[in-house]
C-alpha cells in the first residue's frame, strides 16, 4: 500500500513542502542525477512503496511520473519538470535561477533537499486530476447592440507598434533579470575562486599541473578523454561550472605566459566534452523520444562524446596553428 511523505526544503535550500503520495498511474521516481540514483530517491521510494526509474537509462512518460529527483545547479533540468507541473526535488540548493525560472514555484519545487528532510505525512492527501474541459462556444446572436464598427488604418497601426514595443520590452526585462539572478552571481564566484587561487599560492599548483598538459597537443587530447568518460562527463555536467572554473585557470596561465596563445581554441574544446552530458536525457524526454529512444540515445550521445572530443581538440588545433606568432 501506498503511503505519503513529506519533504522540505534543506540548508540554503527554497520552496516546497510538497506533500508526495504515489498512486496507481503516478507512481514513478524520475531520477535524473547523473547516471547515479540519490539516497533521496531511494528514502522516498522506502517510505512511499513508489518505484524508483534511472532517467539516463530509461524513459517515461511523464503522466506516470510523482517525482523528478535531480541535481542541477540552476540551468535547465531545475525548471524543465516544473515547467511540466512535475513535482521537483533538487539536492542542490537552487532557487527560481535559469531560463526557465518563472515556472519554477514553491508548490510544485523544493531544493537542497537531504534524507532528513523527508518523512511519513500522516495527514489526509487531496487528488486533484489534471482535466482539461473543451467548452465549444457558439456565436450569440447580435441584439440592440450597435453596429460593429471597421477598425481604421492608423488604429491598427498602433496597435502593431504597440504589440512590438511590448515584446522588446519585455525582452529586456527578462534579459536583465537573468544577467542579475545568474550571470553576475557567477562571475562573481568564479572571481572568489581566482582571488583564493591566487592568494594561497594554489595558482603555482596548479599551474605546474595543467601547463604541461595544456600546452601541448597530447595533454589537451588527454584532457579530452577524461572529460568525456561516459561515467564521468554527466557528473561534470551540471552548471557546466566545472569547465567554466578550468577555464578561467587555463584563461589566466595564457596571460601569464605560461601556456602558449594559440593552445587557447583546442583547451576550450577540450575542457567541454562533458557540457550537456547531464541534459541528454531531459533534452530527449523534450523532443517526446519514446522510452525506447531513451534508452539507447542516452548512451549513445555518452560514449559519441569520446570520439568527437579529441576531433573537435584535432580540428581546434589545426585551425589555430599560425594564428599567433
Amino acid at each position: 500500500m501506498y503511503k505519503a511523505v513529506k519533504v522540505v526544503k534543506g540548508n540554503g535550500g527554497w520552496g516546497g513542502p510538497l506533500i508526495l503520495k504515489p498512486t496507481e498511474q503516478k507512481h514513478i521516481i524520475l531520477n535524473v542525477c547523473g547516471g547515479v540514483i540519490s539516497p533521496i530517491s531511494e528514502r522516498i521510494a522506502e517510505l512511499t512503496g513508489a518505484t524508483i526509474v534511472d532517467g539516463f537509462k530509461t524513459g517515461v512518460a511523464d503522466a506516470e511520473v510523482m517525482v523528478a529527483v535531480v541535481d542541477c545547479g540552476g540551468t535547465a533540468r531545475c525548471g524543465v519538470y516544473p515547467k511540466k507541473r512535475i513535482p521537483t526535488i533538487n539536492l542542490l540548493p537552487s532557487g527560481q535561477t535559469g531560463p526557465l525560472a518563472k515556472f519554477i514555484l514553491e508548490d510544485i519545487y523544493v531544493s537542497g533537499v537531504k534524507e532528513l528532510n523527508i518523512q511519513l505525512y500522516n495527514g489526509e492527501v487531496t487528488e486533484v486530476a489534471d482535466e482539461v474541459v473543451a467548452q465549444e462556444e457558439t456565436p450569440k446572436e447580435r441584439t440592440n447592440s450597435a453596429p460593429r464598427q471597421k477598425v481604421g488604418f492608423l488604429t491598427r497601426l498602433g496597435k502593431g507598434v504597440g504589440g512590438v514595443v511590448g515584446i522588446f520590452y519585455q525582452a529586456g526585462r527578462d534579459t536583465i533579470d537573468t544577467i542579475i539572478k545568474n550571470i553576475l552571481p557567477f562571475m562573481a564566484f568564479v572571481s572568489l575562486i581566482m582571488g583564493i587561487i591566487v592568494a594561497t599560492g594554489i595558482g603555482n599548483l596548479i599551474a605546474n599541473t595543467i601547463s604541461p598538459l595544456a600546452g601541448t597537443l597530447p595533454g589537451l587530447l588527454l584532457i579530452s578523454i577524461i572529460c568525456s568518460i561516459p561515467v564521468l562527463s554527466p557528473i561534470l555536467g551540471p552548471g557546466a561550472v566545472i569547465a567554466q572554473i578550468v577555464g578561467v585557470v587555463v584563461g589566466t596561465q595564457i596571460g601569464l605566459g605560461n601556456i602558449p596563445p594559440q593552445y587557447a581554441l583546442p583547451a576550450l574544446f577540450a575542457i567541454d566534452p562533458q557540457v550537456g552530458c547531464d541534459f541528454i536525457p531531459v533534452g530527449l524526454s523534450l523532443g517526446e523520444a519514446t522510452p525506447e529512444t531513451i534508452e539507447i540515445g542516452v548512451p549513445a550521445v555518452l560514449f559519441s562524446r569520446v570520439i568527437t572530443g579529441p576531433i573537435s581538440v584535432l580540428i581546434a588545433f589545426a585551425f589555430s596553428t599560425g594564428l599567433f606568432k
